[in-house]
């Protein structure tokens, strides 16, 4: 049978098919190549910060950049007054600097916005100070990251045997912050031949009885501040240097009031003391030989700022234990100024 040849249309529209076709396809893989997800992202979708896992503890880490940077509000420097000192102005010029050029330079900043404390400085210096350090300590101490250039914290191998009390007691801090840093369930789920990270002690505080603070340090080095309640009118908070008493960190005890002489039970209704008993003993100023005197939890927060206590240092019940879990009996001092 004769065949028709086919038309020189026809063969242009089936060309032009196959161009277009072709064009498609080059457009389709240009996008997909833009638009891929990230290699190393999870379940092949883009990754975030919170994503990040956090790095093992024996890895020398830096800090996320941009995170830290707005976590720390070191973007800009404070409005300036009047009262402000030009030497810690310089100091906090130089830290922001610093932390913007390198994010990872945490130890450096600590450091240089630490040595500015003990100056005279403006109250919106000091706060703004403060404010930095203790987002700086989230990083370095209440974490697991360890900066190599850190000489207030480092790494232990655990050893067969080792127990974290006395690993605790070893570097002169509570075993449990130990804990608390290391993400440890209990002292016993220690295990030989892992690498748990450690701080240097003592932790120390010092309280200001004109504010109604309390500043906890790491050996020098600034940490954190907290609100307190103190003693009222007749039985003030005593000035002068205390220590942490030697057995004298308890849970929830049995407490009897020194004026009324009533006992109340951890599990009365109108127990006072909160989560935390930290007892003190004077050994310097108005506080020599004083007894009796403490650090604890309170049941009334609306107390915290005021003097309404019976001469003891109240606070936050959360406060009372991160305080309980830093310092050290016999060893960490508690300062009170006025």
């Amino acid at each position: 049978m004769a065949r028709y040849p086919r038309s020189s249309r026809g063969r242009g529209r089936t060309r032009s098919r196959i161009y277009i076709i072709l064009a498609l396809l080059i457009i389709a893989v240009v996008i997909a190549f833009i638009y891929k997800p990230y290699p190393f992202s999870k379940n092949e979708t883009s990754t975030t910060l919170n994503d990040v896992n956090v790095p093992d503890v024996n890895e020398a880490t830096s800090s996320r950049p941009l995170e830290l940077r707005e976590e720390l509000n070191l973007l800009e420097i404070p409005e300036p007054t009047a009262e402000d000192s030009p030497r810690v102005s310089e100091l906090i010029t130089e830290a922001i600097a610093l932390i913007n050029a390198t994010p990872g330079s945490i130890i450096d900043v600590r450091d240089r916005l630490n040595e500015s404390l003990p100056m005279p400085m403006s109250a919106q210096q000091r706060a703004f100070v403060k404010s930095q350090l203790s987002a700086l300590a989230d990083k370095w101490l209440f974490s697991r990251t360890i900066f190599p250039e850190d000489k207030l914290c480092g790494s232990y191998k655990v050893k067969p045997g080792d127990q974290l009390r006395k690993i605790g007691e070893r570097f002169k801090v509570p075993y449990e912050i130990l804990m608390q840093i290391n993400n440890i369930r209990s002292p016993e789920a220690l295990q030989a031949s892992e690498t748990i990270k450690v701080i240097n002690g003592p932790f120390h505080a010092r309280v200001y009885r004109s504010t109604f603070t309390m500043d906890l340090f790491l050996q020098n080095t600034f940490v954190r501040s907290f609100p307190v309640g103190l003693g009222k009118p007749g039985v003030e908070t005593p000035t002068g240097l205390w220590c942490v008493k030697p057995g004298g960190k308890l849970i929830k005890p049995v407490w009897t009031d020194p004026i009324t002489n009533k006992t109340y039970h951890p599990e009365s209704q109108d127990y006072p003391l909160g989560s935390r008993w930290i007892g003190l003993e004077g050994i310097e100023g108005q506080a020599k030989d004083r007894t009796g005197f403490a650090i604890h939890g309170t049941k009334n927060p609306n107390e915290i700022g005021t003097a309404g206590s019976k001469g003891c240092i109240r606070l936050h019940n959360g406060d009372a234990i991160l305080v309980y879990n830093l310092l050290i009996p016999g060893l960490s001092k508690v300062e009170v100024v006025e």
